[in-house]
C-alpha cells in the first residue's frame, strides 16, 4: 500500500506499524501480536457510566472527576483518563477538560503514566479515606520549589504578622458562621427565626472580640481566641441542630468517630474540602504544615486546617445542611457513608466549589477564590497584603 493512501473520505489507510517492546536483556525489538483497538469518541468528548462510579462535575474553567467503587482502575490513553471496571472501559474523559481527579473509595488503582501526565498538566490527584479524609495529594513537586515563601512564613510565627493572620482566621470563621445562621432564617418565622437571628447577633460580638484580643504572636493568642470560637461553635450547632429534622439523629457536632449520619456527612464534605485548599496551599508556595491558629503536630497540615475554616460554612454546611433540610437522605454502614450517600455529599460540595460569589469586587468561583487566599496568605507572610478572610454573601 502507498505510503499515503486515502479513502474517498480523507482517512488515511496508511497501516499503522506493528506494535513492539524493547527487551533489556537481548536488545532486540520483540513485536507483539496485534491486538484490538480500544474504540474511543473524539478527543473532546465525554462518556460516563450510567451508576456513580465515576462523575464529572463540569464547569467552563475545568472539571473535576470523582471516582469510587472497589476494583476500578484509572489510566490513560492518548489525550484522555480512562476509568475501567476489570477490562470494560465505564468512563472517558479528555484530559484537557480536567482539573483535578478525585479517589473517593478504597479498591480503585491507577498507572505511572496518568500520574506523570497530570503532573506535566497541573492536574491534581486527591485520595480520600472512607470517612473523608484526605490521606494523600500527588501533584507535581515543581509547583512548589520557590523557598522564600517558606522562610517568610517560619518567620512570621514569631511576630505580629502571625497574631494578625490568627485573629482574622478567628473572625472570617465567626462572620460565616453568622451570615449563615441568616441565610438560614430567611425562609422561616415565628420562633425559629427570632433563636436563629439572636444567635447570629451573639456571633457577631464574639467576631469583634476576636479581632480586639491583645497579644503579638499566635502563641499570645491562641487560647483567647480558641476560647471565643468554641463558644461561637456552640451557638451555632445548636441551633443548626434545632433546624435538620430529628429523625436524622443529630445532637451535636461530632469532629471524628461520628456516629451518626450528619457529622459523618460533614465530616466527608470537609474532607474534600481540605483536600482542594492544600492543594492551593501548595500552589502558592507555602508549607502546609506550619499553621498559626492550629498547633504544630506531626502530621497535622496546621495551615491548611487555618485556610479551611473560612470556607466550611459557604462550602460545606451549606450545600448538606440545605440539601438535609429539604428532605436529602443519609445511610450508615458500619459506622461509614454508604457509596450512595457519599457520592451525594461529594456532588453537593463540588457544587459549591464552582458556584459563583461576589469576592474583592468581582464574581469569582469559590474554588478560585481558595486559591486566591492561599495566595493572599503567601503576600501576608511577605509583608505585601494584609490578610482578610472571604466573607460569605448570603
Amino acid at each position: 500500500m502507498p505510503e499515503f493512501a486515502y479513502d474517498s473520505f480523507g482517512h488515511s489507510l496508511r497501516k499503522p506499524p506493528t506494535p513492539a517492546q524493547y527487551n533489556w536483556i537481548t536488545g532486540a525489538l520483540d513485536f507483539l501480536p496485534e491486538q484490538l483497538a480500544l474504540p474511543l469518541p473524539p478527543i473532546d468528548d465525554t462518556i460516563l457510566p450510567g451508576d456513580d462510579r465515576a462523575i464529572l462535575l463540569a464547569t467552563e474553567n475545568g472539571s473535576q472527576l470523582f471516582v469510587s467503587g472497589f476494583g476500578l482502575f484509572i489510566g490513560k490513553k492518548s489525550e484522555r483518563v480512562i476509568v475501567k471496571q476489570g477490562k470494560s472501559v465505564c468512563a472517558q474523559v479528555p484530559l484537557m477538560r480536567l482539573q483535578e481527579i478525585i479517589i473517593g473509595s478504597r479498591g480503585v488503582s491507577f498507572s505511572s503514566d496518568l500520574i506523570e501526565e497530570l503532573c506535566e498538566r497541573g492536574i491534581r490527584i486527591a485520595c480520600l479515606s472512607s470517612s473523608g479524609k484526605p490521606f494523600a495529594l500527588i501533584t507535581s513537586p515543581m509547583l512548589t520549589a520557590t523557598v522564600e515563601t517558606r522562610r517568610a512564613q517560619f518567620a512570621a510565627f514569631h511576630n505580629n504578622t502571625g497574631g494578625d493572620v490568627c485573629r482574622w482566621i478567628v473572625a472570617g470563621k465567626l462572620h460565616n458562621q453568622e451570615k449563615l445562621l441568616l441565610y438560614f432564617a430567611k425562609n422561616r418565622n415565628g420562633e425559629k427565626r427570632h433563636a436563629l437571628e439572636s444567635a447570629a447577633a451573639s456571633i457577631r460580638r464574639l467576631r469583634r472580640s476576636a479581632l480586639g484580643t491583645c497579644g503579638t504572636t499566635p502563641d499570645d493568642l491562641r487560647a483567647e481566641l480558641m476560647g471565643l470560637e468554641g463558644t461561637g461553635g456552640r451557638l451555632y450547632w445548636q441551633q443548626i441542630g434545632n433546624l435538620l429534622p430529628g429523625d436524622l439523629g443529630f445532637s451535636g457536632r461530632n469532629h471524628q468517630g461520628a456516629t451518626d449520619a450528619v457529622n459523618a456527612a460533614l465530616n466527608y464534605g470537609y474532607g474534600i474540602l481540605t483536600s482542594h485548599v492544600w492543594g492551593a496551599v501548595m500552589n502558592a508556595g507555602l508549607e502546609p504544615f506550619a499553621g498559626f491558629l492550629h498547633v504544630d503536630r506531626s502530621g497535622k497540615p496546621s495551615l491548611v486546617l487555618d485556610l479551611v475554616e473560612e470556607f466550611r460554612q459557604p462550602v460545606v454546611d451549606r450545600a448538606i445542611l440545605s440539601w438535609l433540610n429539604k428532605g436529602g437522605q443519609l445511610n450508615l454502614q458500619k459506622g461509614l457513608l454508604d457509596g450512595e450517600s457519599r457520592e451525594a455529599v461529594a456532588e453537593r460540595v463540588f457544587r459549591r466549589l464552582v458556584a459563583v460569589e461576589q469576592h474583592r469586587g468581582k464574581q469569582h468561583q469559590v474554588r478560585s477564590i481558595i486559591q486566591m487566599q492561599a495566595r493572599l496568605a503567601a503576600s501576608t507572610v511577605r509583608g505585601l497584603r494584609s490578610y482578610r478572610p472571604f466573607s460569605f454573601k448570603w
